[in-house]
């Protein structure tokens, strides 16, 4: 029973398209992947938004949505048939073939970025070889639907917001591929299905993934933070910041268009989420040796993914928005010479024998650079002791 439980959408699949004739087959076979990742993805966007909605109030201190449906849960439903009805405003000078296609142009690269990762097991929907460069590749296609939004627009806030935007993507986007080289190296593949078995062992009762080692977790960290800055997300949100530039390459955008833009934004999230679990949580094995089997692996992998959404809404409810120059200066000075340490650190755990040299050895090289680093960024910029005073 356990097992057919965790095969049932698998199973549902084949049972679906053996009812159709055999040239017709791949054809209903990628249709129903496709509906698939649509109707999940979107569920998980209604849902993520009223969690993180509601999480910013208990962080905040005040209430979240609360009159819509019980306990406010029906307002992502409300918030959807207002888009739909909402007039779609053009600005007289756009021009309107280009900016009737740049929130299109963002959604479809990462619903295609969806395609190639492990939900469970036998769950890929494309198990490509190459399945990690498909997903950067595509993933790339998302700078250029910005720069579209931003100069169709014809307005200077909305240009300004598409450079910040660029800007941050390919200066981020490279220790973000930089911090995936490390286990692509280790586990000698690009496939992501290969990854997921890589980590598929358990020492002691403890999962033997990647992110319990100090190259992994140091990519892992890295990863994450890159991650951030390339789904804009706090303190990253720079391109839509509202306090300068009032709301960034779609301030121009209405109805529908800018739902699209919306629900783009959270579905990179949860792309780059999943190659995170993928890459270094151990994509849908179990967390510990006794939970294993014990349910469907797909529920792993979605409990990791909200983990990670949850850690999201965190960071997006107490840290401060970084300045333009704070931010680039971060990617370049920081993080792309750790993520290149990092690759030297796993260079040395695959060649050196396993034991606590290794890890010693490791540590030391991934660690002390970290410190270095912070400390003589900290101190060319001479920064000032902060006072902080709270309301009584």
């Amino acid at each position: 029973m356990p097992e057919t439980l965790d095969q049932i959408f698998v199973l549902l699949k084949h049972w679906i398209v053996a009812h159709f004739p055999a040239a017709l087959q791949p054809l209903v076979s990628a249709l129903l992947s496709i509906s698939a990742i649509i109707l999940a993805f979107a569920l998980l966007f209604a849902i993520a938004t009223i969690l993180e909605r509601k999480g910013l109030g208990r962080i905040q201190n005040r209430y979240g949505p609360n009159r819509v449906g019980p306990y406010g849960f029906f307002q992502p439903v409300a918030d959807g048939l207002k888009m739909l009805i909402k007039e779609d405003i053009v600005p007289g000078g756009a021009d309107r073939v280009v900016h009737f296609l740049a929130p299109i142009a963002l959604v479809v690269p990462v619903l295609l970025a969806f395609s190639v990762l492990p939900y469970g097991r036998n769950m890929a929907p494309i198990d490509l070889d190459a399945g990690i460069v498909f997903f950067f590749a595509v993933g790339a296609g998302t700078e250029l639907a910005v720069f579209m939004a931003g100069w169709s627009s014809r307005n200077k806030y909305s240009l300004l917001g598409a450079m910040r935007a660029i800007g941050q993507m390919i200066s981020y986007e490279i220790p973000l591929i930089l911090s995936s080289i490390t286990v692509i190296m280790l586990t000698g593949s690009l496939r992501p299905v290969d990854i997921v078995e890589a980590q598929a062992g358990y020492w002691g009762g403890l999962p033997a993934w990647h992110v319990f080692t100090p190259w992994g977790l140091a990519g892992f960290v890295l990863f994450l933070i890159a991650a951030t800055a390339e789904s804009n997300r706090a303190p990253f949100d720079l391109p839509e910041g509202e306090s300068e530039i009032i709301a960034g390459y779609f301030i121009e955008y209405s109805g529908f268009k800018f739902a699209l833009f919306f629900m783009g934004e959270y579905f990179g999230m949860f792309a780059i989420s999943g190659l995170a679990i993928t890459l270094f949580l151990g994509g849908w094995h179990a967390p510990l040796s006794f939970f294993e089997g014990a349910m469907p692996s797909y529920v792993w992998f979605f409990a990791k993914l909200f983990g990670i959404l949850a850690l999201f809404i965190w960071l997006r409810g107490t840290l401060p928005r970084l300045r333009m120059d704070q931010l680039m200066n971060f990617a370049w000075k920081f993080m792309l010479p750790m993520a290149l340490i990092n690759i030297g650190a796993a260079g040395l755990w695959r060649f050196l024998p396993n034991g606590a040299t290794r890890w010693l050895v490791c540590s030391l090289l991934v660690f002390g650079p970290f410190v270095a680093l912070g400390r003589g960024l900290a101190a060319k910029r001479h920064w000032k002791p902060r006072t902080y005073r709270f309301a009584e």
